[in-house]
């Protein structure tokens, strides 16, 4: 009997789930920055032409230079309460996070797609975000699993119903021809109390919704539930603004001269410089005075190794769902994941930290760290499948640099990346 396998083919297709299509990152993210490079025409030695042309594009750039920043520049505004920087303009957000990745969405996970979620759910516009891709995975992943923990109870149940039939010496009493199932036979399995609990807790983990008719009964009076498509008219006002950490927004007013931000309550500009100091005094909670920081704040720390990376041509996101302060990507969270995960470690080694025993004392207790802490971080980063970097920050000593700007107070510390790898036994012998 033949097979027809065009027809299993085609079946297959029919109960085939089609994936829905991804939007092209590559064009999305073409721009690592918010700043625009015009590079000179390549040199083709066997064409002498190109070196007119490259004449041509320099004289043309000196003459009449291209702009790289954007005009006008991008503009936010400092929030005191939240110690961050909010963008609330949605082509400036759009901006910020398309080249470059800065910021996350303040009602979302990472990406500012609240407007597409709520457009979605009140049924203006069909389709999926990455949000909602992700949520659904999981519960499909969570039906999985409890239905599977539902097949091995089953299992458990039946094979211990089929030990209850079997009598004392090792045979079946109810399958022996002429002999009668004795009540003593059926009440041979008496559940113990560990096995009623087991029963209990298991049933707690029965899919929510359950298969068959019920599923789709459930799944089309949510369908019913939800507006048509047919009210374009409906206009949805986005509640959601891009948040910017300190870092983020430093690099981008000191680094690259993109952003202005403003203070909310004159509307004025605020200045590099006081921002550098604002973002330094808000790295403290509460707030403290310019005048009590110490070259070693959280801030000076941590944007230090955050310009450092930037400048290297990383992507650097926040690292705090994985117990670290940054990770560190090559293009972007939408390509691929985090490669390596960095913590911030400040290094006491400037002569002034050990003048004196009290000085001592503090840098002992601010740059300890136990061996407990580092393999519980490691372990974390050895699951993910990333590689914890240690950088150290070398700490200068106070009072000198302070009045050259912010340029003179960062090239005074010196950045040293430690990369650490968990050993195990069985995999590293040699």
């Amino acid at each position: 009997m033949g097979v027809d396998f065009a027809a299993q083919a085609q079946s297959k297709d029919i109960h085939k789930t089609p994936r829905p299509s991804r939007p092209n990152y590559n064009k999305l993210h073409a721009q690592p920055l918010p700043v625009k490079a015009y590079p000179l025409p390549p040199l083709i030695p066997h064409n002498p032409l190109s070196l007119l042309h490259i004449a041509f594009t320099y004289l043309s750039h000196i003459v009449f230079p291209p702009s790289s920043h954007p005009r006008p520049l991008l503009r936010a505004y400092f929030s005191a309460d939240t110690h961050s920087v909010h963008v609330t303009d949605e082509s400036t957000a759009r901006i910020l996070w398309e080249q470059g990745f800065f910021g996350k969405g303040s009602l979302s996970r990472s990406e500012p797609a609240w407007l597409e979620r709520e457009k979605i759910r009140q049924g203006l516009v069909l389709g999926d975000t990455s949000e909602e891709l992700t949520r659904k995975r999981r519960e499909e992943r969570k039906q999985f699993k409890n239905e599977r923990a539902r097949k091995e109870r089953e299992a458990i149940e039946d094979k211990l119903a089929e030990e209850a039939t079997v009598g004392p010496q090792g045979k079946d009493d109810g399958n022996r021809e002429g002999d009668a199932k004795t009540p003593a036979a059926t009440e041979i399995y008496q559940p113990s109390d560990t096995e009623a609990i087991g029963n209990q807790i298991s049933s707690e983990y029965t899919p929510l919704l359950g298969s068959g008719e019920q599923a789709n009964s459930a799944s089309s009076d949510l369908a019913s539930d939800g507006p048509s498509l047919q009210d374009p008219a409906k206009v949805i006002v986005n509640q959601e603004h891009l948040q910017l950490t300190l870092e983020e927004a430093l690099f981008l007013v000191y680094a690259l001269g993109v952003l202005e931000i403003q203070d909310p309550s004159n509307s004025q500009q605020i200045t590099t410089s006081h921002l550098f100091s604002l973002c330094r005094s808000h790295s403290h909670f509460p707030p403290q005075p310019t005048s009590s920081l110490a070259p070693d704040d959280p801030f000076l720390l941590s944007y230090v190794v955050y310009h450092h990376f930037r400048s290297l041509g990383w992507v650097v996101r926040p690292g705090i769902k994985f117990a670290v302060d940054y990770l560190l990507y090559n293009r972007g969270p939408v390509f691929s994941h985090a490669e390596f995960a960095v913590i911030v470690l400040p290094a006491y080694n400037d002569a002034h930290w050990a003048s004196t025993a009290e000085l001592q004392t503090i840098v002992q207790t601010k740059a300890k760290k136990s061996w407990w802490w580092l393999h519980c971080v490691n372990r974390v980063q050895a699951q993910v499948k990333k590689s914890l970097v240690l950088v150290y920050v070398e700490v200068p000593a106070p009072g000198s640099g302070d009045g050259r700007g912010v340029g003179g107070v960062l090239k005074r510390y010196r950045v040293r990346e430690l990369m650490v790898k968990r050993w195990t036994p069985n995999r590293n012998r040699d």
